[in-house]
């Protein structure tokens, strides 16, 4: 999805990442952190493209908010997935 470029000041997070092999959950996921991630407060939208490498750029009012969503409990869990499951 491409999100309008907020107008600045804003901050942007830039995720990368290689796939595995298979879903194992990760779509569910991801459609839930993207539910979940809009609720967050000071979250300006993102943008996301795959190809073989996945690029996420989020964009964000404060460092502020970014740390808030960095300590959200089912962000940590999916990170944790990620990192176990879905990402080479």
């Amino acid at each position: 999805m491409i999100s309008k470029t907020p107008a600045p000041p804003y901050y942007a997070v830039i995720f990368t990442s290689l796939r595995k092999d298979g879903d194992k959950g990760y779509d569910k996921t991801a459609n839930s952190m993207v539910e979940l991630v809009k609720e967050q407060n000071g979250f300006l939208g993102m943008e996301t493209a795959r190809s073989e490498v996945g690029i996420t750029v989020s964009y964000w009012k404060t460092l502020q908010a970014i740390q808030d969503w960095k300590k959200n409990t089912e962000h940590q869990t999916a990170q944790k997935n990620g990192k176990g499951k879905w990402y080479a």
